[in-house]
């Protein structure tokens, strides 16, 4: 019987208030969605990376030769444990059709698999598949493609049989650069190795299977893969010593076959009349420095150096790991604010709730019924509404922020969906968080309600002793107020826990649509200003011999967009403080600090007496003005600069020096082979022509535009604009129902107060204003502290957020400002209409009748 009552009272409590259970229900849904979805969404991205990687077995590094490699050097590095090897073939050739650059590769056998997206593999060496990015061009199934006439490669004519992503090539907006065409790879192509004419492999893959389980992008994965490749050093060392001697041998037995021909000639001549060797010696001498400059050719070219590069160098992997971890970084403090704010609310909600019914408390205490059986019905509302706002909450949150972000990825990145992984933790933290605003709520209440006699929950509870407000005793001002507006200032003032409580939640909600524009602007704005503020100028040029510099000199001359250019010394260097180290610094060094002026924006004087070092990089190293630091340059010698300044700068490391100052540090003199160009506003098919022109001229080896930089930056920007504007709505969401929750706290609290001046003549509207007026001095001062909790949370986020290239300074738009407010004065007046018709359709004398 008893269990029968509580359970009616149960439905009862839900029926009656169906509007407050089911804000409840959604407060704890936003909280737990935003919570879970976020949090989520960092390790789902890893988790596909992973599962990608794993499945089309992927190389942890690639090493390349400058002679090739062997099938004996391949077969040694096969014989080391736990070591899988690969070798592949592959070079850059030009497309007949639109002069595009490919990256044409073998097929590979077990490591770095194929994905394929359309057709199949090819079969016969006449046939090609392509970089599924290659149907932006044009390209089709069965089409023929065709090749520019390429060293080393057999054909020049291919069947397109298939469409394919390649684990080498995450990023689709940017397949790497090279020397041919316009220096950027257009797509790649895969065809078979017969189909190479070279003897030797040009690069090899290593995959190391014991770290197959752990996540790429994590420092412990590195710290191993760095591990591995010192134990294979002596190994490579040997191979490439190896190598460098088989090469030399080969060379120089042509020569020294030739050196002994000429000997014996020499000897034979000498035995003649000076007068008839004399013209003979001469030419033989002059084939003698002929071949002493053959033999240093010989053993320049045979000199064999290894180059590796791991995922963490290859700039789509790491972009993309960036991107995770500042999703990841916004994670770990949006989210939670988020929850938080809805907790507080909730908390309230509930304790008000078992407030309200202190009357039915008190009857069933004297009915004899024990403290256990009367709670258990605020037990089970609790937990209901806990366990429905977490459910639907954790997974729509699990199930769609992720898929939306990952989604949003794949625009840049050639990466293939999996199931998505369950986030158990982050689950249990999420109902943990609702249970306790919930139930913890009912358990703090309902004892402090049970731990009073059954005749005093029955009487009415006392209101509370009225007493003057801080305006009151500045006599002027209080006069001039109406009665309404004092009546509003009284009830606000007196009760304070309830003041507290709507500013907190209003400024809580306005603070977090703050913060989603804040986010926004302030990763929007690192980037731009990095490429018009710091980095003015638009190309840069690195040349093989800073003296042989004519043709490309010429050709700037002759370009009406072109507006000038400035050689500087460029070099990437490693920093280190005491223990502390930045081992990729791009270090520039100019003859005239002032003509660096156009080009790179310095917020710090450049002097012969120091260096100038960038913003991050100062922190990063913990330096100030005047520190000494230790400069490793590209020889391995280690000089100490004195850090003379710090210049802002938003993305990358830079330390910037004289000439003077650099040639007295490093004792070597520097070498300009690098261009720093201003230019018009290019088009991307100017920038190509430009770049094609000065490649052609065999005097550049590498062109890069700024222009492609910052596209790269706006689209990392965009990827995460969505996650901002589920930030924004979800927040707007949040303070919508904050502001609908806590005026019906408000309504429910004074509903006799209400009724009584309804009853002595106020029309509706005054009624309505009786509260509203409260709830607009509430939403303006929510709006101020909440104008203010958002930059303090914006600022905090972003310093979480940044990484160890990046800086994200500060810089919320008035557009944010303006929505934000605007939002919240829209969600106000939305809540008014809706407490207006309410009150509307009280009944009054039943409102009258109420103990309270």
């Amino acid at each position: 019987m008893k269990q029968k009552l509580q359970f009616k009272r149960l439905w009862r409590q839900i029926q009656t208030n169906l509007g407050r259970f089911w804000a409840i229900v959604l407060i704890i849904l936003l909280g737990v969605l935003l919570f879970v979805g976020i949090k989520s969404s960092g390790p789902d991205l890893y988790h596909h990376a992973e599962v990608y990687l794993q499945q089309q077995q992927a190389s942890d590094v690639q090493l390349v030769s400058t002679t090739g490699f062997t099938t004996q050097d391949v077969q040694k590095l096969r014989r080391q444990a736990q070591l899988q090897v690969e070798s592949g073939q592959a070079l850059t050739a030009l497309t007949a059709k639109n002069n595009q650059t490919v990256a044409l590769l073998s097929l590979p056998k077990k490591l770095n698999q194929l994905r394929l997206t359309q057709g199949r593999l090819p079969a016969q060496p006449q046939e090609v598949v392509l970089d599924t990015e290659a149907k932006q061009a044009g390209y089709r199934l069965g089409q023929t493609y065709r090749l520019q006439k390429t060293t080393g490669l057999a054909r020049q004519s291919f069947k397109i049989v298939g469409f394919v992503d390649s684990p080498l090539y995450l990023n689709k907006t940017s397949r790497g650069t090279t020397t041919v065409g316009d220096g950027t790879i257009n797509h790649f192509a895969y065809i078979q190795t017969t189909n190479f004419t070279t003897k030797v492999a040009t690069r090899v893959y290593l995959r190391f299977p014991e770290l197959a389980s752990l996540n790429p992008f994590k420092t412990t994965y590195q710290t191993k893969v760095q591990h591995r490749l010192s134990e294979l050093k002596p190994v490579l060392k040997t191979l490439q010593e190896q190598r460098t001697a088989d090469l030399q041998a080969t060379g120089l037995a042509k020569i020294t076959q030739q050196q002994d021909q000429l000997t014996t000639a020499k000897k034979q001549l000498q035995q003649l009349p000076a007068a008839q060797a004399a013209a003979p010696l001469a030419e033989l001498t002059q084939q003698e420095q002929q071949l002493i400059q053959a033999t240093k050719q010989v053993k320049q070219q045979a000199q064999t150096t290894y180059y590796q590069t791991t995922w963490h160098d290859d700039s789509g992997f790491s972009t993309y790991g960036e991107l995770a971890e500042r999703i990841m970084a916004i994670a770990n403090v949006f989210p939670m604010f988020f929850l938080l704010i809805a907790i507080l609310v909730t908390f309230t909600t509930m304790t008000r709730m078992v407030e309200e019914d202190r009357n039915q408390i008190g009857a069933l205490k004297a009915l004899g019924y024990t403290k256990g059986e009367i709670s258990q019905s605020y037990w089970l509302y609790a937990i209901i509404a806990a366990i429905l706002g977490t459910v639907f909450g954790g997974v729509l949150g699990s199930q769609t922020l992720p898929r939306i972000v990952f989604n949003m990825m794949q625009n840049q990145f050639s990466l293939p969906a999996t199931n998505l992984v369950w986030d158990w933790s982050t689950l249990a933290i999420a109902a943990a968080l609702a249970l306790f605003s919930t139930l913890g709520a009912v358990l703090v209440s309902i004892q402090r309600e049970l731990r009073a006699v059954p005749a005093t929950l029955l009487l009415p509870r006392a209101p509370k002793a009225g007493k003057k407000i801080l305006l009151e005793r500045i006599t002027p001002l209080w006069r001039r107020l109406s009665f309404n507006q004092k009546v509003s200032y009284r009830n606000l003032f007196r009760y304070k826990a309830r003041m507290w409580m709507g500013i907190l939640g209003i400024a809580g909600g306005t603070g977090l649509i703050l913060t989603g524009f804040g986010i926004r602007d302030s990763i929007d704005h690192s980037g731009q200003s990095q490429f018009s503020e710091v980095l003015t100028y638009q190309a840069a040029f690195t040349f093989k011999n800073a003296q042989k510099t004519g043709q490309v000199q010429q050709i700037l001359q002759n370009d009406a967009q072109v507006k000038q250019h400035l050689p500087v010394t460029a070099e990437i260097v490693k920093l280190q403080h005491q223990t502390k180290r930045v081992n990729e610094v791009t270090l520039y060094a100019v003859k005239d600090a002032q003509a660096l002026a156009p080009y790179i924006h310095l917020t710090a004087p450049l002097t012969d007496q120091g260096a100038v070092l960038s913003e991050k990089t100062a922190q990063l190293l913990g330096v100030q003005t005047g520190a000494t630091l230790q400069l490793t340059a590209n020889d391995q010698q280690v000089v100490s600069v004195k850090v003379s300044g710090i210049t802002r700068n938003y993305a990358g490391h830079f330390i910037y020096l004289t000439d003077r100052y650099y040639q007295q540090h490093l004792k070597t003199k520097p070498s300009p082979k690098t261009w720093l160009v201003k230019t018009q506003r290019l088009t991307s098919n100017q920038e190509n022509n430009l770049a094609k022109k000065v490649l052609a001229t065999k005097q550049v080896v590498n062109t890069s535009f700024l222009s492609v930089q910052q596209r790269a930056v706006d689209q990392q920007t965009q990827m995460l604009q969505l996650i901002v504007v589920i930030f924004i709505v979800l927040s707007g969401l949040l303070t919508f129902i904050v502001l609908y929750n806590l005026t019906n706290i408000n309504v429910s609290e004074r509903i006799r107060e209400l009724s009584t001046i309804k009853v002595l003549g106020f029309f509706d509207r005054e009624v309505t204003m009786y509260v509203a007026r409260e709830n607009i001095l509430l939403t303006l001062m929510g709006i101020i502290i909440g104008l203010g909790f958002g930059n303090l949370l914006t600022r905090f986020i972003l310093r979480q957020a940044e990484t160890a290239q990046v800086i994200f300074p500060l810089a919320i738009s008035l557009t944010g400002y303006l929505t934000a407010i605007g939002m919240t004065v829209v969600f106000t007046l939305i809540v008014m209409l809706v407490t207006h018709r309410h009150l509307r359709k009280v009944d009054m004398i039943s409102a009258l009748k109420a103990n309270d």
